[in-house]
């Protein structure tokens, strides 16, 4: 079934004058292009129909996109050479089928983040450094329209009375957007990227995220049940090591993992996902991960993960992880493993329990095993730097032991960290776990006098 389109009036395109920027992008310049694509989409819109159109398939769409915009070039009297009218034609599909001037970037394998400083400013993120792209939007409401699109898929909204929104891809890349009057220079949206086929372990062996040794350490103690906590700033890998090591999950056990945005990427059979609900605009209707926790718990899940511990639901995941939940997994944000134990004692009291200090840290100490701490080092790579054991309590306080560190040596003269990793020398104490479920590691993985590049 072929779209149809009548003969469109288009003026030809004004030229630019002197005084406008004349920037040199495959296609031409900027203000010009976007001119053109802005009138021929609106025309295209006009005259095309668009019950047949949400009944195409994709591939059958953007031809039929193709030939009508280059029937719309033809008829318009636009001139514009073969590099030009090419990318003209590739602006509106993308347009119409998915992002607009965003589409180029989420197909480019190499950008881990997208950053949208108003409709004139682009920024991606490469390799762990932020560059300036030649990417822009028409003005603010393309931005918006680009936004609207985003959320309402997964039936969020965000206008002025709710001008913040987290939201989510398809392929699972989480988005978060906040407009005007809070952003004052126009609607702001950052994209965190998350790849198609998801990271193994093999892949951060091959960046050198984690020596080998540290990985199947790692991959024995989820095999072993051991309940983890994966800590680490903003932007350090935490959810892509979570799904990393949800991946030595046994296939035979009911996994339930909740969020806030769904970012994990379980490839197990048998996993339940929850996402939480923000309220509606009479503020009503609010689903908080504490809710989806307390009920996951009626699921007879297996294991529970947290994409994000952030507030009160920390007491039902120590509660759950006490209970016969074990092998239970989260992240949190924090910049040391003790300080990852701290938060979770401080987020126990947002749920207004009351329960002393000396409670909620021997409910902490007893429910998380072991830390795993990430780092974004100053070249832009992402690693492991401590795997800490939490043993217990020590009158008051948590204990915890030192197994694996990473050593930063210096900088080579490309500005790349340089460093090893190595055992503290200490014999974790949930070795006997380990032997217990079957998983064998030999004593010289925590050799000291062994270093790991």
């Amino acid at each position: 079934m072929n779209m149809r389109v009548t003969t469109p009036e288009l003026r030809s395109p004004t030229r630019l004058n002197g005084s406008e920027e004349d920037r040199s992008l495959p296609g031409g310049a900027i203000p010009l292009h976007n001119a053109l694509k802005d009138r021929l989409h609106t025309q295209l819109l006009g005259r095309i129909d668009l019950e047949v159109m949400g009944s195409m398939k994709p591939e059958r769409l953007r031809e039929e996109l193709g030939v009508l915009t280059e029937r719309l070039l033809v008829e318009s009297g636009a001139a514009l050479n073969a590099q030009e009218r090419k990318r003209m034609i590739q602006d509106i599909q993308d347009e119409i089928m998915g992002l607009g001037p965003l589409e180029p970037l989420l197909a480019d394998p190499t950008v881990s983040d997208i950053l949208v400083n108003g409709p004139n400013q682009v920024f991606v993120e490469r390799r762990g450094r932020l560059e300036l792209t030649e990417v822009t939007f028409s003005d603010s409401d393309h931005l918006m329209k680009i936004i609207d699109k985003i959320v309402s898929r997964i039936g969020r909204r965000v206008d002025e009375s709710s001008p913040m929104v987290d939201a989510r891809l398809p392929d699972g890349s989480r988005v978060n957007a906040i407009i005007p009057p809070l952003a004052l220079d126009g609607p702001v949206l950052s994209i965190r990227r998350f790849a198609v086929v998801p990271l193994t372990v093999n892949d951060l062996i091959d960046r050198r995220s984690l020596p080998p040794v540290v990985a199947a350490l790692l991959q024995a103690m989820v095999k072993a049940k051991i309940n983890i906590l994966i800590s680490g700033g903003t932007g350090t890998g935490k959810t892509t090591l979570l799904n990393v090591l949800s991946a030595a999950i046994p296939a035979s056990e009911r996994i339930v993992t909740i969020e806030d945005a769904a970012e994990l990427q379980l490839q197990q059979r048998h996993v339940v996902r929850l996402e939480t609900r923000p309220p509606n605009i009479e503020g009503k209707g609010e689903v908080s991960q504490r809710a989806l926790v307390r009920n996951s718990l009626r699921m007879r899940p297996d294991r529970v993960i947290l994409g994000e511990v952030r507030g009160a639901e920390v007491l039902d995941m120590l509660q759950a992880m006490n209970t016969g939940h074990e092998g239970s997994m989260a992240t949190v944000h924090a910049n040391s493993p003790r300080d990852a134990l701290t938060r979770l004692e401080n987020m126990a009291g947002y749920g207004g329990a009351v329960i002393s200090e000396d409670a909620m840290r021997q409910q902490v100490s007893s429910a998380i095993n072991a830390v795993v701490q990430l780092s974004r080092l100053n070249d832009g790579r992402r690693k492991l730097i401590s795997l800490m054991e939490v043993t217990g309590m020590e009158g008051s306080v948590i204990t915890m032991q030192e197994v694996f560190r990473f050593h930063q040596t210096g900088i080579d003269a490309e500005g790349k960290v340089v460093g090893h990793f190595r055992a503290t020398g200490v014999r974790p104490k949930f070795m006997e776990r380990l032997k217990a479920f079957g998983q064998t590691v030999s004593d010289d993985t925590f050799e000291p006098n062994l270093i790991y590049e």
